[in-house]
């Protein structure tokens, strides 16, 4: 990883080694700031890492395992000292109908999406001083009331009230908290990486509550991240508790 100096930012992004994750780590290195990205395939994320340059430097980490958070910062704390952002991005994404749910399809939504931030926001309180930020990143599901995404809606709802109360539990500290509402998101050349039927039975039955898969906006990943680093830009003085981000057309 390249030297660090004393206006380079430590950025932890989890999910980091493809899509959103990935395009976030692009933004923050094109401003000069350091990442690490966190993800479960570690060969993903050291070709990501490798991709990105040397500010960039993978360390493998399965968010929902306590043992492994430990783990990777740990080893986050060898290679940066400290740490000023933290993105808990990394989710599993993946529609079906909760009676026709698996152990593991319903605790590794849980634990991916719900479990994984706290357990990854508590491992870097105490790496983060005045003027960090940690970013949840949602999702407009959880205001949609779409079949076949129960679970799914649920890891993500739980991370509003996250954001906010620790929040309250970082104010005298300094550090900031921040809900990231994302919406629907695409990056060129990338397809939807979900079992084929499982995907068409979630697009018919949302089809069938009016929702229209065809004709919806969809925003970049680019754009989202961009967004993302500038709210880790604000002024002292300012703080963003919750934001929502709806595509458009453009």
């Amino acid at each position: 990883m390249a030297e660090v100096t004393d206006s380079m930012r430590t950025v932890v992004i989890t999910g980091g080694g493809a899509g959103l994750g990935r395009a976030v780590a692009r933004k923050f290195i094109a401003a000069g700031d350091r990442v690490m990205l966190l993800g479960r395939t570690a060969g993903k994320l050291q070709a990501a890492a490798v991709a990105l340059g040397e500010r960039a430097g993978a360390v493998p980490c399965d968010v929902s395992s306590p043992d492994s958070v430990r783990a990777a910062f740990d080893r986050i704390t060898e290679l940066a000292g400290g740490l000023d952002v933290l993105i808990n991005n990394a989710a599993l994404f993946e529609p079906f109908m909760l009676e026709d749910a698996s152990d593991q399809q319903i605790l590794g939504a849980v634990g991916t999406n719900l479990i994984g931030p706290m357990l990854c926001a508590r491992a870097a309180i105490p790496l983060m001083g005045a003027g960090a930020h940690i970013i949840n990143i949602t999702s407009e599901s959880v205001d949609a009331d779409l079949p076949h995404l129960s679970v799914y809606q649920s890891t993500k709802a739980g991370l509003e009230p996250l954001s906010r109360s620790l929040l309250r539990e970082l104010e005298p500290r300094g550090i900031r908290v921040t809900n990231v509402h994302a919406g629907a998101m695409f990056e060129a050349g990338k397809t939807w990486d979900v079992d084929p039927e499982a995907r068409k039975a979630f697009v018919l039955a949302a089809q069938g509550r009016g929702f229209d898969f065809v004709n919806r906006p969809l925003s970049q990943f680019d754009s989202v991240a961009q967004l993302i680093h500038t709210l880790t830009d604000l002024p002292a003085d300012l703080g963003v508790t919750s934001i929502s981000l709806e595509a458009r057309h453009s």
